[in-house]
């Protein structure tokens, strides 16, 4: 099966400067169809900065088709795939492409010109032979206005627990429990929202899982009923908790937590490493520091460009301090992609294949108010709002572990890692309800392979 690595680069200003996601809202209708990429001559390296190159003079001419075939003017095949509601990257030729959909904003005010691209990026398979590009689709389409929801006055406030609220969701239903976190209230409001995956990691409009083909349900019935990597004939092959704290950072504990588990499971549990979460946050072009990410663009790309270094290296420091240099041994990403090839083919049963076969994932999911009162059971959103709420609703990168049923109610749950330290939850974990796409946990899951 044709596998492709995702990249891509993400920008936070319309000054095209790269550091981080977008604000564009561009959706997979789009993108697919005709397009042409002005491409500069190959002769750099991952140091370039297309930012300050002139327009491309080659032109690569390419039709991107129903689901995720490209198709260059020679007939040459290859894939495709839109990146979050962001932008899109193809792979055809042995080259990549991949850029982020050209926007402008003001203040809150964010009109997305999805018909073209801000200045992108394309190197071979083998990451060498960079160059710049920018795309321009044939037939232009009218710009899209959306809105960037401000910070509110009161997000610096300290954080107070809403008993009442928690009351309220242990009366609603016996799936789960809330409970009373007082260590929150040493956090303003702001930092909360920063430790549930800060402004920088909200997707607007999630994919629904794809319906599972035959052959996926075939494969489907030959993994186990219950599976759990913390405990596999005895062995644990999941890396332990840690706290991302007050820094939205939790794209980067997911996604080295993957590829901490993944080095377990390929080494029979002979490679132990811990690595460093903070030289992601400080130094990863493709995410926001602590103000977000997505595990795509790290556990992917800048594993497999830059790659990851031991926590001893750089340890983490939860804050955007500044990147400096280090001589470190790093280990890198072979391949990575969404469960099922692309953005929007993920469901149910192929995450329990990919897990079983391969390791713990890295996934993402909507978070509301009631989860960050959760203690125990199988969670659910219950529907219920906190008297005061100043959060948007934000997208929490988490780590997928395994799967389960509960023995007496039947309900079926995922087991998930967190990164809000060993005092929350159940040790650090949590249950979620399994086979309703649960604040779509089932919809946008990322595989990755190290080297070890």
């Amino acid at each position: 099966m044709f596998r492709f690595f995702i990249l891509f680069l993400i920008f936070s200003t319309c000054s095209v400067h790269i550091n981080g996601d977008t604000p564009a809202n561009c959706t997979y209708d789009d993108i697919r169809g005709s397009w042409t990429f002005f491409e500069t001559q190959r002769s750099f390296d991952r140091n370039v900065k297309c930012d300050n190159q002139a327009p491309g003079a080659n032109e690569v001419r390419l039709e991107l088709l129903f689901p995720d075939i490209a198709v260059d003017e020679f007939g040459n095949k290859g894939k495709w795939t839109i990146i979050y509601n962001q932008g899109f990257e193809v792979q055809i030729n042995y080259r990549k492409y991949f850029a982020f959909s050209a926007y402008k904003q003001n203040g809150s005010t964010v009109i997305s010109y999805c018909h073209r691209t801000l200045p992108g990026y394309a190197h071979d398979i083998l990451g060498n032979n960079w160059s710049c590009f920018t795309g321009r689709k044939q037939n232009q389409l009218q710009p899209k206005i959306s809105h960037s929801p401000p910070m509110l006055e009161s997000s610096e406030e300290l954080f107070r627990n809403d008993q009442d609220f928690i009351k309220q969701i242990n009366n609603v239903q016996k799936s789960w429990k809330a409970a009373v976190y007082p260590h929150f209230e040493n956090l303003s409001h702001r930092e909360l929202h920063l430790m549930r995956g800060g402004p920088r990691s909200r997707i607007m409009d999630p994919p629904k899982p794809r319906k599972a083909s035959s052959i996926v349900k075939r494969d489907v019935k030959t993994v186990p009923l219950e599976f759990d990597w913390r405990n596999v004939n005895g062995v644990n092959y999941v890396s332990p908790v840690r706290n991302q704290g007050a820094c939205g950072s939790c794209y980067a504990f997911s996604s080295v937590g993957m590829i901490e588990s993944r080095l377990k499971v390929q080494t029979n549990n002979t490679v132990n490493l811990q690595l460093s979460t903070q030289d992601i946050v400080s130094c990863s072009r493709y995410s926001q520091g602590c103000e977000g990410g997505f595990p795509y663009l790290v556990a992917g790309k800048y594993g497999q460009d830059y790659g990851f270094i031991q926590e001893k290296c750089d340890p983490y420091v939860g804050s955007d301090v500044p990147c400096h240099e280090k001589k470190c041994l790093r280990h890198y990403t072979a391949r990575y992609g969404y469960v099922g090839g692309f953005y929007g083919a993920c469901n149910e049963e192929l995450m329990m294949i990919e897990l079983v076969r391969n390791g713990p994932m890295s996934v993402s999911f909507e978070v509301y108010s009631d989860f960050q009162y959760y203690k125990s059971g199988i969670y659910h959103h219950t529907g219920l709002e906190s008297s005061f709420n100043p959060f948007e609703i934000t997208n929490h990168a988490v780590l997928l572990v395994g799967y389960g049923q509960d023995a007496s109610t039947g309900e079926k749950f995922w087991i998930v890692k967190n990164s809000w330290g060993e005092n929350w939850g159940e040790n650090g974990f949590f249950r979620i309800r399994k086979g309703t796409d649960e604040c779509s946990i089932e919809s946008i899951a990322v595989e990755a392979t190290p080297i070890p």
